[in-house]
């Protein structure tokens, strides 16, 4: 293993110097800092991680709080869980992966012992009970997703209202009417987690604005589970030419039980999901969509996360506008006969 010492005899410097460099808690000059770095290169060192953390009174650690839900899609969440760790890994820390189910101890135990400098907390409920421990820890958190009340909280999400008002709009200029939402397992909405719920409230309030009814089904997602749920669409509204999935397991049992049916898409059923664009382009009909933005919402929280540990950040809801990216799925509305 190399030593300081040694980065110090390479790079022609006191070792002291070679310290203020990885620390930044003196000024050294350009040329000097450029030498020191080169050496670090060369000999590939590493400062000891518990030396650092005594000497910064930081662990340069981030703690992320993934849930362990099987009800929700995971490829999402991992692609936010990977989109901080190389995030934060840019910025000289590392990830500390922590499993949603321990709740609100987890929290204690993370803000209370200094395990890590700061925390992101992932599947944010309205009502989330670890949220007091974090508005009483001095120790900086950004939350992916938005709870009921964010006030002194940071908060990075999709608007999630702003897309479901977007799914609607699109298939009502094409002329559909009737349209039905095949939404998340059923016990997402028991829970009232807060992306269902916003989704369905724009998808709503859009309807309404623009004429348009409205059916909103939840589905566990798989074959079966969507043949039941669109016989019973079918069943309740025959006139329905317009689907926005909220699922993506549902995504092509849906296309396939359409085409079984004799429903072509576009010509007789138009479809939008909201789904990762790798989803949507890959279906079996090339599917408009509105694409979750799973690696800019994991970048946004570290580097707001950055700022508050620099001093730098306000407490603040972020909310990155939806984009609809029109594909095969979608077209007019049949005409009615």
């Amino acid at each position: 293993m190399v030593t300081l010492a040694e980065v110090a005899r390479h790079a022609g410097v006191s070792a002291s110097t070679v310290s203020y460099v990885l620390s930044g808690k003196r000024s050294i000059s350009a040329t000097t800092r450029e030498r020191v770095e080169r050496s670090i290169r060369e000999l590939g060192y590493h400062p000891n991680a518990g030396a650092r953390a005594l000497a910064s009174a930081r662990s340069n650690i981030i703690a992320l709080m993934i849930p362990p839900r099987t009800d929700l899609y995971v490829p999402v969440m991992m692609e936010i869980a990977v989109a901080v760790a190389t995030t934060a890994r840019a910025h000289g820390y590392d990830v500390l992966l922590l499993t949603g189910e321990e709740g609100p101890d987890a929290v204690r135990r993370v803000t209370g012992s200094g395990l890590a400098d700061a925390m992101i907390l992932m599947d944010v409920e309205p009502e989330d009970e670890r949220l007091p421990l974090l508005r009483g820890s001095y120790r900086p958190s950004v939350l992916i997703g938005l709870p009921a009340e964010a006030g002194g909280l940071t908060c990075v999400d999709l608007d999630w209202t702003a897309t479901g008002a977007l799914c609607v709009e699109h298939l009502a200029g094409l002329g559909h009417r009737d349209i039905a939402v095949v939404g998340e397992a059923p016990a997402v909405y028991e829970r009232h987690t807060g992306f269902a719920e916003r989704t369905l409230d724009g998808l709503r309030a859009r309807a309404r604005r623009t004429g348009v009814r409205v059916l909103h089904r939840p589905c566990e997602g798989g074959y079966d589970a969507m043949a039941a749920t669109l016989a019973r669409i079918l069943d309740e509204r025959p006139g329905t030419t317009g689907f926005v999935v909220r699922n993506e397991s549902a995504v092509e049992p849906l296309l396939t039980l359409l085409r079984r049916r004799g429903r072509a898409v576009p010509e007789d059923v138009s479809v939008v999901a909201i789904c990762p664009d790798q989803v949507a382009v890959q279906a079996s009909v090339r599917l408009t969509s509105v694409a979750i933005p799973a690696q800019e919402m994991g970048r946004h929280a570290v580097e707001h996360l950055m700022a508050k540990l620099a001093g730098r950040g306000d407490d603040q809801v972020v909310l990155i506008a939806p984009e609809l990216t029109v594909r095969a799925s979608t077209g007019p509305a049949p005409a009615v006969s």
